[in-house]
């Protein structure tokens, strides 16, 4: 049964940084794409960041956020990571992650969507 845990969201001010992590358990993480979404409220999910598998060669993100997130991922863990820097009032949300067994569309969410994890970002 696959199984998707995000943790680490919180409160932060603006300007700054919080790390997402996601734990994944039911399938084969190493040879998943893995990627980040989020929610705001009143909004649809969105595409934040995407990792190829198994050594994460290809990445993707939103324009949005493209040199203050980073994803990343650790197979021996099960787990890939979201680093947000200068997080933005704008980026407070419901973060979730979801996987693909898709190469050509490893940022696709293919599986059942985990409880996520709240960001907010408020002074």
């Amino acid at each position: 049964q696959v199984r998707l845990v995000e943790s680490g969201g919180g409160e932060v001010q603006p300007g700054g940084s919080l790390t997402l992590s996601c734990g994944a358990s039911g399938f084969t993480f190493s040879t998943y794409g893995m990627s980040w979404y989020r929610q705001a409220p009143g909004k649809e999910r969105e595409l934040v960041a995407g990792i190829s598998g198994p050594l994460g060669i290809t990445r993707k993100y939103a324009d949005s956020v493209k040199g203050r997130f980073t994803i990343s991922r650790d197979n021996a863990k099960n787990t890939v990571y979201l680093q947000m820097n200068a997080l933005k009032p704008e980026e407070t949300a419901v973060y979730f992650c979801n996987a693909s067994p898709r190469d050509s569309t490893y940022y696709a969410p293919n599986v059942n969507w985990g409880q996520g994890t709240q960001v907010t970002v408020s002074s």
